[in-house]
């Protein structure tokens, strides 16, 4: 059985800002294209958490590249996915925090 998907606020706020950019910037389309890529990667997580490389083994986090600008970080836990964050990979990695 799946486990269900939690998104931090964190992760939330994430997303948020970056369809806020994406349609600004660029238009719906995009945010559309990117939303689509999205779901397929966190379908991907659903079925098997564990494909996806960690970023650090002792805190359990995984990234997912969504595109080569965006990275997914989560973790499993023993009762759910938790998506800790939407990151920006073109920001300074140092501002990264779970």
């Amino acid at each position: 059985m799946r486990k269900p998907i939690k998104w931090s606020s964190h992760a939330e706020d994430d997303f948020a800002k970056l369809l806020e950019y994406l349609e600004h910037r660029w238009n719906k389309n995009v945010c559309l294209k990117f939303i689509s890529k999205l779901d397929y990667c966190i379908d991907l997580i659903h079925k098997n958490p564990n494909q996806f490389p960690f970023l650090n083994v002792q805190l359990e986090i995984r990234k997912c590249v969504v595109t080569k600008q965006n990275t997914l970080y989560y973790k499993e836990t023993d009762t759910r996915i938790e998506i800790l964050r939407l990151y920006d990979t073109r920001q300074n990695p140092d501002s990264l925090k779970f």
